[in-house]
């Protein structure tokens, strides 16, 4: 997608932020029977599953979608292969292309973009995005970050080729840096990367070499960030700050708009589709993209229909976000549905302190990247300001020491990224570990308070 035609396509994307609640409805159930459509004629899967629940073909213009299916990550792992549309796609492949030692942000062969999942709920997946539906994300992308700016002003800000650092997770087939990245190449725009498993004195010098003026990145992380700049640290003059990755609190947006002297742009996403909502006024609450995506909410849980990817259809598919749902009026400015109460991962971060009073953090999502055999899942816990403790469950008959040998290599390692060698740590083999029951997922880091059931096999760092 070129620069002139990304900014034509945007502008009439932005023209859908006008439309009545009563337009936005009729586009979204346009595209809505559209992809209904293409997926019987094309997903052996859904063929079978909707076949299965007494759909026939002449129904897929009439029935509503709560008449259809549901689908949840077991079973997208489980059928992945003839769920997905294109041929020469194979979930065994995939996980090939994800293994390389050197991920990027090159397409798998050369025309599929691969979000790896965090794996938050469980074992991680793959999505996929062809080039169609990647350039459908990339401006709905556009759109939430520039959400408050005319075409003009676009025009300006983007003359003065903004310099834009991303804080987050990068050194993997993340979504979120695959398509920042991607979006910011589209605009013409500098850019850097701080990822989160990268020491703070590195975090200063590139802050202070780079100087960005647009801050994107997990809340938690720019939190640092605007930490850094009021201890004097590092001088950020920001003109515009995206929270993306992780839930937004009330009191950390007050601050960081504080420090920064800026608006912050709440965005809301997921690796099943990059681009769902966006959140500028807290008061308003977070407007989801009903012209992209259409969200239901049943009995509490939430299930995602993605209206732009044809290659990977994901309909009425199980997201563990919670989340309350209010429809349009007819008077509101948006014709978008609201989105309040939004709950999803909100770790907390490791902080440790060395004999010298020196601080470096641990965020979540650079510890989250175990991939053993034998070993199901795994949570954190710290314990002291030099020390955390690791708990993980196993499957049955699988090798303890296998899994404890692996597990303690990889965390040394990412330790020594950080330069955080002085930590200790340790290993507790539990029973199982339990989705938390307000979010239904499996938070990665355990308050002080919670209490684990282990099995006593503690294994020293």
């Amino acid at each position: 997608m070129n620069y002139l035609k990304t900014l034509i396509d945007l502008y009439r994307l932005k023209r859908q932020a006008k439309f009545t609640p009563k337009q936005m409805r009729t586009l979204q159930e346009k595209k809505l029977r559209k992809m209904l459509h293409h997926a019987w004629e094309h997903s052996a899967y859904y063929r079978r599953t909707f076949e299965a629940a007494g759909i026939t073909e002449g129904q897929l213009d009439e029935l509503p979608l709560s008449c259809f299916p549901t689908l949840n990550k077991k079973e997208l792992l489980g059928h992945f292969d003839e769920l997905v549309v294109p041929k020469d796609l194979r979930q065994r492949e995939l996980s090939e292309f994800d293994a390389q030692k050197s991920p990027d942000r090159k397409p798998y062969k050369g025309k599929y973009h691969v979000v790896h999942s965090s794996g938050s709920t469980g074992k991680p997946g793959y999505f996929v995005y062809d080039e169609a539906a990647w350039s459908a994300m990339l401006l709905g992308m556009l759109r939430a970050a520039l959400w408050d700016m005319s075409i003009p002003q676009i025009l300006s800000l983007l003359a003065k080729r903004p310099r834009i650092a991303y804080i987050a997770a990068t050194d993997g087939r993340y979504g979120g840096a695959m398509a920042v990245g991607d979006g910011i190449d589209q605009v013409g725009a500098k850019q850097i990367y701080l990822d989160i498993k990268t020491p703070l004195t590195e975090w200063i010098r590139q802050i202070k070499e780079f100087q960005p003026n647009i801050i994107i990145g997990y809340p938690s992380a720019v939190k640092i960030l605007a930490e850094l700049v009021e201890q004097g640290s590092v001088e950020v003059h920001a003109i515009r700050v995206i929270s993306c990755g992780e839930p937004l609190g009330a009191s950390l947006r007050s601050y960081l708009e504080k420090i920064f002297q800026s608006k912050v742009v709440n965005f809301y996403g997921a690796s099943e589709s990059l681009t769902m909502g966006v959140e500028m006024e807290p008061e308003d609450g977070m407007l989801l993209f009903d012209d992209m995506n259409l969200i239901e909410v049943e009995s509490g849980v939430m299930y995602l229909t993605c209206l732009y990817n044809f290659a990977q259809p994901l309909i009425r598919y199980r997201i563990s976000d919670s989340l309350t749902l209010k429809a349009a009026e007819e008077n509101s400015p948006y014709p978008f549905t609201k989105a309040c109460g939004l709950l999803g991962r909100n770790e907390d971060i490791l902080w440790f302190e060395d004999f010298d009073g020196r601080r470096e953090f641990l965020h979540p999502l650079a510890i989250e990247g175990f991939c053993i055999e034998g070993l199901l899942d795994y949570q954190f816990r710290q314990i002291a300001k030099d020390a955390f403790e690791m708990y993980a469950e196993a499957s049955e008959n699988a090798d303890k020491t296998y899994i404890r040998t692996e597990m303690m290599g990889q965390m040394k390692k990412i330790l020594a990224e950080k330069k955080l060698d002085y930590v200790q740590f340790y290993l507790v083999f539990v029973p199982e570990i339990l989705p938390d029951p307000r979010t239904g997922k499996k938070p990665l880091i355990l308050q002080k308070k919670e209490a684990v059931q282990d099995e006593k096999s503690v294994i020293a760092g």
